[in-house]
C-alpha cells in the first residue's frame, strides 16, 4: 500500500463538535494513524452557534494551524447573523473564494476528499485533481439543493434549481467515486452521477459512549423522568408540533431538556419559555456528550412529517448507541422508520397527536420494555455502524484509488 497525499476539503472541522465536523475530523485522523498524509482545508469554526468561535475571532483572515500531525488551511469566510437563503449563498461563495486560495497551497496530492455539504467543496476537489491528477472522492453527508428545496429555506423558482441540479451533475460526474451515508441517498446519488459509488454511513464510537461507563451529567438531575432533545435547532425539525407535545406532557412526571443551538434556537426559547418542565441549555463539550445521552431517559427528535430525511441523523446513532428509545416523529418512508419498524428500538409516528403522548405514558410504566429497546438499539447500531467496521471500509477503497 502506498501511502497517499490527501487533500481534504471540508466546510465542517475540529472544534467544530457538530456532526459533519466531528465526522471529518475522525476520518482524517484515522487516515493520518494509517500512514497517508493529509492537509486540510476548511472554515473558521462557526457551527452550529453561525459566530466565529471565541478562540479565532482575532486569527488573521488566512490562517494555517495544525491538529496533531494534521496540517490545516484556514479561511475566515463570511457568517451571518441571521442565515437566510440569499445570506447562505454569500457564505458559501465567500467560503469558496477563500479555500480556492487555500488550495493552490499545497503542492503535493494523490488524492482529493471533498466533504458535502458544500458542492463547492466538490468543484474545488475538481480543481485540485487537474492541477496535480488526482484522483477525486465525494463525500455527500446532504443533498444541499434537494433539502433547501424541502425544508422551505428557498421559496425561489424551478428555473434556479434546475440550474443548480445541472451544475451538481456536472461537478458529480467528475468524482473518481462518490459516496453518502445510507442507501436511499447512495440510490439518489446513482441517478445523479455515472461515477463510481460507494456506501459510507456515518459511525459510532462504542468505546466512547458506554453506557456501562457513563456518569450522570447535570443536566439530567431531575428525579422526573428526562426527555432530551439534543442538537442543532434548525430548520429540519418539526418545533411547532414539539411544543405542542410540551404542553401536552403531565408536567410531574416529566422534564423536556433541549440541548443545543442553531437558526431556530430563539423561536424555540421564546415558544417554550412559558412551559414549566422545559430547560434549555447550550451545547455541550464533545467529551461530554457520551454521559448526556446516556443519563437521559428517552430521546426525542420531531422531523417535519412531509420531509423525506434519506439518512439515519447521527443524532439517532448517538442515542440508540446510549441504550435509551427514542420517540420519533418522520415521514412514513424514512430510513428510521425502516430501522425502527426492524429493531423496536422506540416508537416512531409520521405526525404528532394525542396518541404520542399515551403511547410514551404506556411505555414509561414499563421498565422492562424500556430496557429491552435500549439493549436492541444498542446492539443494531455497533452491528452496522460501528467505527472500526466503516472507516476500514473506506480504507480499503482508498487503497483501490
Amino acid at each position: 500500500m502506498k501511502n497517499k497525499n490527501i487533500t481534504f476539503i471540508s466546510l465542517n472541522y475540529a472544534p467544530e463538535d457538530s456532526a459533519i465536523g466531528l465526522y471529518s475530523s475522525q476520518w482524517v485522523e484515522f487516515l493520518e494513524s494509517n500512514g497517508h498524509n493529509v492537509t486540510v482545508v476548511t472554515a473558521f469554526p462557526y457551527y452550529p452557534q453561525w459566530e466565529i468561535y471565541n478562540d479565532y475571532r482575532s486569527k488573521p483572515l488566512f490562517y494555517k494551524e495544525s491538529i496533531g500531525p494534521t496540517t490545516l488551511l484556514r479561511y475566515r469566510q463570511y457568517v451571518p447573523k441571521t442565515p437566510t437563503f440569499f445570506k447562505r449563498i454569500v457564505h458559501l461563495l465567500d467560503f469558496t473564494f477563500g479555500s480556492f486560495i487555500n488550495i493552490l497551497k499545497i503542492r503535493n496530492c494523490d488524492l482529493v476528499i471533498a466533504v458535502v455539504p458544500f458542492t463547492s467543496s466538490a468543484f474545488l476537489g475538481w480543481i485540485q485533481k487537474k492541477r496535480f491528477n488526482a484522483k477525486l472522492w465525494v463525500h455527500i453527508q446532504d443533498f444541499e439543493f434537494d433539502a433547501a428545496l424541502q425544508t422551505g429555506v428557498s421559496k425561489k423558482t424551478n428555473a434556479l434549481f434546475s440550474l443548480l441540479f445541472k451544475i451538481e451533475s456536472w461537478i458529480l460526474n467528475r468524482a473518481t467515486v462518490g459516496s453518502t451515508i445510507s442507501f436511499s441517498m447512495l440510490e439518489k446519488l446513482s441517478q445523479k452521477t455515472k461515477s463510481s459509488t460507494f456506501y459510507l454511513p456515518n459511525w459510532i464510537d462504542q468505546t466512547t459512549i458506554d453506557p456501562l461507563i457513563a456518569k450522570k451529567h447535570d443536566y439530567t438531575k431531575s428525579k422526573k423522568i428526562t426527555l432530551l432533545y439534543s442538537g442543532n435547532i434548525g430548520d429540519k425539525q418539526d418545533w411547532d408540533s414539539f411544543t405542542e407535545f410540551c404542553n401536552d406532557l403531565d408536567k410531574n412526571k416529566y422534564d423536556v431538556i433541549i440541548v443545543g443551538d442553531g437558526a431556530k434556537k430563539e423561536w424555540v426559547l421564546k415558544h417554550t419559555k412559558n412551559i414549566s418542565n422545559v430547560t434549555y441549555y447550550p451545547p455541550v463539550p464533545y467529551n461530554q456528550l457520551p454521559d448526556l445521552l446516556c443519563s437521559t431517559d428517552i430521546y426525542l427528535l420531531f422531523q417535519k412529517p412531509d420531509l423525506l430525511d434519506t439518512v439515519m441523523p447521527s443524532k439517532v446513532l448517538g442515542m440508540m448507541a446510549s441504550a435509551k428509545p427514542s420517540i420519533i416523529i418522520g415521514h412514513k418512508d424514512s430510513e428510521i422508520n425502516s430501522t425502527f419498524k426492524a429493531t423496536d428500538a422506540g416508537l416512531f409516528f409520521c405526525q404528532y397527536s394525542k396518541e404520542v403522548i399515551r403511547q410514551l405514558d404506556e411505555l414509561t410504566s414499563q421498565y422492562d420494555r424500556m430496557k429491552a429497546m435500549g439493549s436492541s438499539a444498542r446492539t443494531h447500531v455497533l452491528k452496522h455502524f460501528s467505527k472500526d467496521m466503516v472507516l476500514n471500509r473506506m480504507l480499503k477503497k482508498i487503497n483501490t484509488l
